[in-house]
Order: structure tokens, then sequence, then C-alpha cells
């Protein structure tokens, strides 16, 4: 299995002449202690057009050094990274190729370029002999992979290229910190340092031996995950913005935080599940809403698949919820209503849920139908299918979009509304809360040529769509809670605090409906409306 270690450091560039200066005394740095020199060999494996450089991505196989292996190097924001790790075997391994998958697809990786470097380190540490930081003076050299030469020298016509490079890393789980990378950048900087020109020495090395490609724009989103929508309404209302330009920007969001997310989802990492889902909604919610805009004959099959694709997510999201509901809720009975190992039950059965969901969710994403979604996705970047009324200014088309979904939430929230309570009342709100999601993403889409109504619109219609959400969480929790009571009265432990639960999620769901009207009054007010319309 792959360990992955966090780097966060910062990268310089210095000539050969240039001395570095003591930091015995900087920041909180009492001593430097010499470790040695290490010769390292690295060949870095990519596809033919460098799909992982674009998007900064490393894999590298590396002998030479205290951490000889395969190493996967993902961004995770400016000066971090971070570094998954395999044991040295002839071909990548299989745990580091999945965690690229949705960049690379089904091309192979090769190798592009060798570097061979001589690493002097030294160690920073504190008053205490804590250490802080890890400083290497590098001398690379590079060649592309496969061409000749020995004893490090380059084959008659090959193009190599050489520098000197120093990195500064914080020990993960030492004392430095940020502040400490800032006072030892400023030693550096008095002593002729200069910052690295490149971003690793990979995009150097691309770059000085000539393997380096043009990367056309091609519209690219750049962000994570987190908060995919949000900001979208910087830059409203610019002149010649056209309703293509506003609809393809946030698809592009949303296929990129699909790619991004991929190999956080398979690491596990906290909330990814959640939000790959997020924007897998938000992609279908565009195509569904914006029909003027895009193709429909092209983008529906598309949403089936992205429908498939949110369901199979959705059985281990769906599932941390619900247990974390199901759980709060049982902190919040006193000690005397806990009757039986209650805990016990719920935990048992979370954990069962659990093995099923995460084995299935890493089976979908290794399977050839979301292989095939992500070439689709990648192709759609590529070309994407514009209607006729792409060409048209967007605050008019994408004021349509909005207003047309707004009254499919109306009618569905006047059916719900009307409906006696029950089944079929649950059923109906649960209709709404997925028009009023629509909704919302729509007005999300529509603020770079809207902007403030729209963004009202999007937080109001997110209240309304908030209050069915809690509301139909009831209704699964209330589910899961008589198949728990069923449980522990077939074992003896007897059902009476999974019932008083079970009571309490009636009462939620009630009170959640006895404030819907009033909410969705404020929403559905003509004022609201009118403001969308240019």
């Amino acid at each position: 299995m792959a360990d992955t270690v966090r780097e966060i450091e910062r990268k310089y560039e210095a000539d050969d002449d240039t001395q570095l200066p003591d930091l015995a005394g900087t920041g909180r740095v009492a001593t430097v202690v010499e470790q040695g020199v290490e010769v390292l060999d690295a060949l870095y494996y990519d596809t033919a057009d460098q799909r992982l450089a674009a998007d900064g991505i490393t894999l590298r196989r590396r002998t030479g050094g205290k951490d000889a292996g395969w190493h996967l190097k993902l961004p995770v924001a400016p000066g971090v990274r971070d570094e998954v790790r395999a044991p040295l075997s002839d071909t990548p391994p299989a745990d580091l190729t999945a965690l690229v998958r949705s960049r690379v697809l089904d091309q192979e990786l090769v190798p592009l370029v060798r570097l061979r470097t001589r690493r002097t380190v030294r160690l920073l540490q504190d008053a205490a002999g804590a250490p802080l930081a890890e400083v290497a003076e590098d001398t690379v050299r590079a060649r592309r992979a496969g061409e000749a030469g020995e004893a490090g020298e380059p084959g008659e016509g090959s193009a190599e290229a050489r520098w000197r490079e120093i990195e500064v890393e914080l020990i993960e789980d030492g004392g430095g910190d940020a502040e400490l990378l800032d006072e030892i950048g400023r030693a550096l900087a008095a002593a002729g340092v200069r910052p690295a020109s490149s971003a690793s020495k990979l995009a150097r090395a691309l770059a000085e031996t000539g393997l380096e490609r043009a990367r056309p724009d091609k519209g690219r989103t750049k962000g994570s995950g987190k908060g995919a929508g949000k900001g979208a309404g910087k830059g409203a209302g610019k002149a010649g913005r056209t309703a293509g330009d506003v609809v393809l920007r946030y698809v592009r969001e949303q296929i990129r935080v699909i790619i991004e997310l991929d190999p956080a989802v398979r690491r596990d990492l906290p909330d990814s599940v959640h939000q790959m889902r997020v924007a897998t909604r938000r992609l279908r919610s565009a195509f569904r809403s914006y029909t003027k805009v895009l193709d429909r004959a092209v983008t529906e099959p598309i949403g089936i698949e992205l429908k498939w694709l949110a369901a199979e997510l959705g059985v281990d999201r769906d599932r941390e919820v619900l247990t974390e509901r199901l759980r709060a809720g049982l902190a919040e009975l006193p000690r005397t209503l806990r009757l039986g190992p209650v805990a016990a039950r719920l935990r048992i059965w979370s954990e069962r849920r659990r093995a099923g969901s995460r084995g299935r969710l890493l089976a979908v994403l290794d399977g050839p139908r979301y292989l095939s979604l992500l070439k689709t996705l990648h192709a759609l970047l590529e070309a994407p299918p514009l209607r006729k009324a792409a060409t048209r200014p967007a605050p008019e088309v994408v004021a349509q979009a909005v207003l047309k979904d707004y009254r499919r939430l109306a009618r569905r929230m006047e059916t719900a509304l009307d409906t006696p309570a029950g089944q079929a009342r649950d059923e109906a709100l649960h209709g709404a809360r997925k028009a009023a999601k629509r909704t919302r993403y729509a007005a999300e889409a529509a603020r770079p040529a809207l902007g403030r109504p729209a963004k009202k619109f999007a937080r109001w219609t997110k209240r309304v769509q908030q209050l069915l959400g809690d509301h139909q969480d009831s209704v699964v929790a209330r589910g899961a809670l008589r198949e728990l009571a069923t449980q522990a009265q077939q074992a003896g432990e007897g059902g009476f605090t999974f019932g008083l639960l079970y009571g309490r999620e009636e009462a939620r769901a009630a009170d959640r409906e006895r404030e819907l009207p009033g909410v969705w009054k404020k929403v559905s007010r003509r004022k609201n409306r009118a403001a969308l319309r240019p």
C-alpha cells in the first residue's frame, strides 16, 4: 500500500559560485547539522502529450537517498504537495497509476526525462534539538530519457540541462512553519539566491531539454473542488460576454472538479466524495437548464452517465451523512434513555455498510463505464456542443433559463404543500427539493452575467433546498431506525431507544414542514424574479 507525505517547501536557484549563508540564528534555527551527500537518479514518467505535467503532477522512479522508490506528487496549494510513495518496481505501480487515471485515461505512461542529482543535505534544528526544516542543495543534470551517454555525460546530439537548485522543506510533524520559511527565504535572498523560475525540477527539465509542449488555452478553469461555483459573480456584466462564455465557464469548472477530485476520492480524503458528487450534480443540472446553449442531443447521454456516477458516489456519502445524524441524535439523549448496547449496534450497522460501499466505489472508479465517462468529459472540453443561442448576449439567455427552472420549482412546491401529510407528501417534498437544487445551480451559473440578483436568488433557493433536504434526511433516518430497532429486537436487546429517536425525527420533519411556507414565500416574491430580468 502506498504511503503519503505532505511536502511544504520553497524552491530557489543559484549560480555555481553563490555561497549559501550559515542559517544558524535565522528565526528559531539554533544549529545546522550536516547530513552528508546523496546521489539521486530519477526517471520521470508521463503520457506522450504530457497530461500530468499540464496539471503540475509528477510521477518518478528514483534510486538513491533515503526514500528510493516511486513517487507521485499531487499539488495541494502553492508550495504544498502530497507525495504518494510506493516501493521500487520496474513499471509504474497500480496504486499510483490509479490516482492519475482521470488525467491520463488509457494513455500509456512512458519515461520522458532523466534527472541525476548530487544533493547536499543540512538539517535545521531549534535550541532543544528538535528538527524544523531540511535544506537540500542540489546540482541537477537532466536529459531526455533513453539518450546515449555514460557516467552522466551526454551522448552525441543529445539535449542536456544543468542547474543548481536549493530546496527548503519543513519537517513533517516538526516545529517549522511558514514564518520560518519566510525568514530563511530572506536570508537566502541576501546571499544572492533567487526564487526558482520553474515550479518543479521536471518543469525546468522539460523546458531546457526541448521537451516542453505548447499548451493552447482551452478555457480551463483553475481551482479545487471545494467552493465550486462560489465567487462566480466576479466580473459580472462585462460587455461582450455571450451565453456560451458564461455557461461553458461553469461547465468547465465542474468537469475540472471531477477530474481533480478523483485521486482524493480514491485516497478517501475527507469530504472528497461529497464534493465530487456535488460537481456531477452541478454539471448535470447545467446540461438540463441550459439546453438553449448546449446541444441536448450531446449532453443528455452524458447526463445519464453523470446521474449514474452521482448515485454510485452517494452510496458511501449517504452512509456517512446518515451515520453522523444517528450518532448525533443518540448523543443528545440522556444516558437514562439509552437502553441496551445501542451505540455498539449503530457502529456495527455503519461499518458493515461502509465495507461494502467503499469497495463498490473503488470498483466503479476502476471500471470501464467510468473511464468512458471521463473520456467523454475530456472530449467535451475540447469541442463544446454549442447551439446558436450561445452567441447571444448572456443576460437574456441565462435569465430565461433560471426563470424556467424556477417555474418548475413553483409547480412542485404548490403540489407538495397541498398534499396531505404522509408518504405521498414526503415524496412530493423530495421532488421539490430536486427542483430547488437545480434552480439554485442554474442561478449560480448565471452570476457572471446577472451579478447580485442571481447571487441573492441562489441564496434564497438554497435555503429552501436545505429545509427540504433536512426533511428528506429525516425520512431516510426513520427508515434506518426501523431497521436498527428490528435488528435489536431480534437480538433480544429491545428497541426502545431507536423508537425514541424515530419519534424525534418525526417531530423534526414536522418542524421543517411548518417553516417551509414562510421561507418559500420570501423566495417566490415577484421582485426577486423581476431582478433577474436584464
